[in-house]
């Protein structure tokens, strides 16, 4: 039998009863399962299969069962394919299920502050299965964590709906698959951070002002800590900076049919503030090693300023962009002497093909307006390709092209098409 999302099926079966003949069992539609067998998958184990699909070892067992069991595995959601095969001998019946795994996620639960994330994980492995922190983005395990969450939020005297989205960590530039409860209104009454950096930074301060009163979410506050605390940190030399999970109480006199708030807990890890030793580039042809220290905007012994460290990489990356390498990788690694409190950067650079010129492809203007695009784009066919100016006049090349004209446009869709085998990059402006 072969499943996925559609579930033919084949007369494999047909074998069933005639080996059932040969045991001499009363009943010719049952036979016991001796075995069953689950392969292919790297996410989860045999026995835990075999507890999710229902088939039960030493039991009665049917063609139906074995295909009820492929059918409910199927239906899960967290395998693309389900194959499975059987035979019998004198100890009972022999089946063998070939899976293949379908991509899984992280779980992330946005806005609960009234359950913590290890009760909510604790209740789905123990009434979900195959729950092991992750989910597939559609199937029937997916409907099964939403009913266990809503669960246990009654189990807090909460009634909410429990809604699900596989959304792109910004932090962890990762999928995830993430459950909210929709219809409480939870709000946030204070942030608390453990750190006395993070507590008395004007900016920090400032910034918070923005979230207090708002709606609670964690991502949100996590974006923040990323966006707005991390950086405070990073330009004073602290670079291993952490943000442990963030914990979150109800604040006093809240209750279950009011609108709640909450004041959040959020640790922070600074660790040590490292001074700059250096940086050592690897793999640089088109760029001498000295070029690459010019552009270095800190001395040794200087705070290790994040921000500008971030920063060097940007300006590496444009440098050899300005030189037509538009696919060149910059792999920062660093180095650090906590003894000393000093940080030293290895950098591989992986430069890639040099790109010359291609086709400039316009449309959407008039003859006057193409006349005007291609008088001002200075790049000529075959040439070295400058990442530099192209970025230039997409921001403001246009724009002084048609200065002075009655040329309008809404928008501007662009495209830089990389040919790397022939080493062209052809540019393509639609007006419209």
């Amino acid at each position: 039998m072969r499943l996925g999302r559609t579930i033919p099926v084949f007369l494999a079966l047909l074998l069933l009863p005639a080996a059932l003949r040969a045991q001499d069992v009363p009943n010719a539609a049952y036979a016991r399962l001796h075995a069953a067998e689950f392969t292919g998958s790297k996410n989860f184990s045999s026995a835990e299969i075999l507890q999710a699909s229902g088939l039960k070892l030493d039991s009665p067992t049917t063609r139906q069962d074995l295909q009820a069991a492929a059918n409910r595995l199927s239906a899960l959601g967290v395998f693309s394919d389900v194959q499975y095969r059987f035979q019998t001998a004198t100890d009972g019946l022999h089946a063998e299920f070939q899976l293949a795994d379908e991509p899984v996620y992280p779980v992330s639960f946005d806005n609960f502050p009234w359950v913590t994330d290890d009760e909510l994980s604790a209740a789905i492995r123990k009434s979900v299965a195959l729950f092991n922190g992750s989910a597939p983005d559609h199937g029937a395990i997916l409907d099964s964590i939403t009913t266990e969450i809503e669960n246990q939020l009654v189990l807090h005297g909460v009634r909410a709906k429990v809604t699900h989205s596989l959304l792109h960590d910004p932090i962890s530039d990762q999928p995830t698959e993430q459950f909210r409860a929709e219809g409480p209104d939870v709000s946030i009454a204070g942030v608390e951070f453990s750190d006395a950096l993070a507590k008395n930074d004007p900016a920090i301060t400032q910034s918070l002002k923005d979230l207090i009163g708002k709606p609670y979410s964690r991502d949100t506050l996590e974006l923040f800590e990323f966006e707005q605390v991390r950086p405070v940190y990073l330009a004073r030399g602290f670079l291993e900076v952490r943000f442990p999970r963030n914990s979150v109480r109800l604040a006093a006199g809240s209750d279950k049919d009011s609108p709640a708030q909450v004041t959040i807990s959020a640790p922070i890890e600074p660790g040590s503030a490292f001074t700059w030793n250096g940086v050592v580039w690897t793999g640089s042809g088109a760029i001498a090693p000295q070029q690459l220290d010019a552009l270095v905007p800190l001395k040794q012994g200087d705070s290790a300023d994040g921000m500008k460290v971030q920063a060097l990489w940007h300006a590496v990356s444009a440098a050899y962009g300005h030189l037509g390498y538009l696919d060149a990788a910059i792999t920062p690694a660093p180095h650090y002497d906590e003894d000393a409190h000093r940080v030293t950067y290895s950098v591989a650079i992986t430069e890639g093909p040099q790109y010359h010129m291609g086709d400039l492809v316009l449309s959407g203007l008039s003859i006057v307006g193409e006349k005007q695009i291609r008088e001002a784009w200075k790049i000529p066919p075959g040439a070295i390709f400058d990442e530099t100016f192209y970025e230039k006049f997409l921001d403001t090349g246009i724009t002084e092209a048609f200065a002075g004209l009655p040329i309008h446009y809404e928008k501007i869709g662009h495209y830089l098409e990389k040919k790397s085998q022939t080493a062209k990059a052809n540019v393509m402006l639609d007006f419209q």
